[in-house]
């Protein structure tokens, strides 16, 4: 189950090439610029070449310290919030890389995979690879971001792990919360990690940290749908992890 040493930047660079094929040829342009361009623009030139290359020399150490660097697919992050015993749900995107990671490092818990990808809805190019390098696995039950296949209060936790901020519509986003308190038990945690457009995520990802949803997002759609934050803290540097119960239910 051992990641390979650069697996999380490798991941995004493949799955996301497509950024870095059109920013690439417009830093080599800029470049050219401050060399054979007017004298005047010389300057502005070589100031946009650097920046654009910071740029995406920041965001991939970014992403080797988050996903690499750091211990978040050990998932010992979760040891506290894990019980030894129940029944859990792991929900992703259409490309999962954490249901085989839980299931060995929490074997005591029955573990069910959902897949909530959506062409029409869910239109990232970049989730589309995913899917077709990795399709789900055959065990992970495909559902609607309304509509859980599973019985009112029946699971014990719930998992998030960098799949959520793909739902783009806050209308859906709603109701998908709605639908994961429909399913939790009483004394049962949802478990939300997510990178956040915060200050440091604007820093290291520039304009990809608009990709994320603002604090203020995620706490409108757990208000609305009935959860409080019980527990938020940082399993790895950029990447925020929210424990949310029901209303009302004490930690």
């Amino acid at each position: 189950m051992k990641r390979a040493r650069f697996q999380g930047v490798l991941t995004v660079v493949r799955f996301n090439w497509h950024l870095y094929a059109l920013a690439l040829p417009m830093i080599i342009g800029l470049g050219a610029l401050v060399w054979l361009g007017p004298h005047w623009l010389r300057m502005p030139a070589a100031f946009a070449s650097v920046a654009g290359l910071l740029a995406i020399v920041t965001s991939l150490g970014a992403t080797w310290i988050a996903y690499d660097r750091s211990g978040l697919y050990r998932l010992d992050w979760l040891d506290n919030w894990i019980p030894t015993q129940g029944v859990a749900a792991n929900i992703h995107a259409g490309f999962d890389e954490t249901t085989a990671l839980l299931r060995s490092r929490f074997p005591g818990v029955a573990w069910q995979a959902f897949d909530f990808y959506d062409p029409v809805r869910h239109t990232e190019v970049s989730i589309r690879r995913a899917r077709r390098a990795h399709p789900p696995a055959a065990d992970s039950v495909r559902i609607s971001t309304q509509h859980l296949p599973l019985p009112d209060s029946s699971v014990d936790r719930v998992l998030l792990i960098l799949s959520a901020h793909e739902i783009r519509d806050t209308n859906e986003r709603a109701a998908f919360f709605r639908a994961l308190h429909r399913v939790l038990a009483i004394d049962g945690f949802v478990i939300v990690t997510e990178h956040l457009r915060d200050l440091p995520n604007i820093v290291a990802y520039n304009l990809g940290a608009w990709h994320f949803h603002r604090p203020s997002t995620w706490k409108s759609a757990f208000d609305s749908s009935g959860f409080s934050v019980v527990a938020r803290f940082r399993p790895a540097p950029l990447i925020t992890t929210f424990v949310l119960k029901k209303h009302g239910v004490a930690p």
